[in-house]
């Protein structure tokens, strides 16, 4: 009986609350030995299942901390131009004007941030995006006229030639581009050069973001992809992101069954590739984000 003995001892540990305990080893021939198997097994995938819900609890409160964090910060503005104005403090029209174009900017950044939480949720529920075939080679030949069209006087390279048909949605390929182009900007200076390319391969096509700004350092990539994260917090607030991008860059990518990573070395540029499967003719594929 010393086996059965065993085996509610450990009963008893993990019912108070040590899920690590495990059934000693017997002989896989008795059946107490299959029993013990089968409860170490069970155990097991107990432990892992409380740990991973313990692991999502916990980033679940990071995120809404992060969440209220960001949103503390445009409010603040905006409850301080208020009382100014209510204190009689704005004196002259063009302090009055510039209040105002404050408050705007403010409610503009608000208004991106509630709009990056909610597309984040939406694929965070798995909800299917509309499939269609697209032409990626495309859809970076307009995003770079775009860029092109905001910051003339930047230089920018394209090696994008022909045809490469995917299956995606379409705006939210096109989200993907213009982040990495938005990251590049931010996070260079005036007149750096950005490049972009759509490189094909036998079953999948790569889309190649790359600049010649100051680079990424291997701690940060590791953490690059996180929501809210920000190798320069203050300086991407000065330039009205939401510190969201990189984060939506990954999830839809991961959405479009795709890869997303980063490489270049400090002082050398970022270098960030997106790959993708090249369209598919069965059935498609994908979440949703509409209502």
């Amino acid at each position: 009986l010393r086996p059965v003995d065993r085996m509610v001892d450990t009963a008893a540990a993990i019912a108070g609350g040590d899920l690590s305990r495990r059934v000693p080893d017997a002989d896989p021939r008795t059946e107490l030995g299959r029993l013990g198997g089968a409860l170490n097994e069970m155990l097991h995938q107990i432990e892992r299942g409380i740990q991973t819900r313990a692991a999502g609890e916990a980033r679940l409160r990071r995120f809404v901390a992060d969440a209220a964090h960001e949103l503390r910060t445009p409010l603040t503005s905006l409850r301080g131009y208020a009382e100014l104005y209510r204190q009689g403090a704005l004196r002259d029209e063009p302090a009055v004007a510039n209040a105002m174009r404050r408050i705007e900017s403010e409610g503009e950044r608000m208004a991106r941030l509630v709009d990056d939480l909610l597309l984040l949720a939406r694929l965070d529920q798995q909800r299917r995006l509309e499939m269609t075939p697209v032409n990626l080679a495309a859809l970076a030949r307009e995003a770079v006229a775009d860029l092109r069209a905001i910051e003339p006087d930047r230089p920018v390279t394209e090696a994008v030639d022909g045809d490469a048909i995917i299956n995606g949605d379409r705006t939210r390929l096109r989200q993907v581009i213009d982040n990495l182009l938005t990251n590049a900007r931010t996070h260079t200076p005036p007149g750096i050069p950005i490049h972009v390319a759509v490189e094909h391969g036998a079953t999948s096509v790569a889309l190649v973001v790359a600049d010649e700004g100051p680079g990424i350092n291997a701690d940060d990539r590791e953490r690059i992809f996180e929501r809210f994260w920000r190798a320069d917090p203050a300086r991407g607030r000065a330039k009205g992101g939401t510190g969201l991008g990189l984060a939506i860059v990954a999830s839809l990518v991961h959405a479009h069954d795709g890869t997303v990573e980063v490489g270049g070395e400090p002082g050398t540029g970022a270098v960030f590739t997106v790959r993708l499967p090249l369209l598919d003719e069965g059935p498609s594929r994908g979440l949703r984000t509409e209502d």
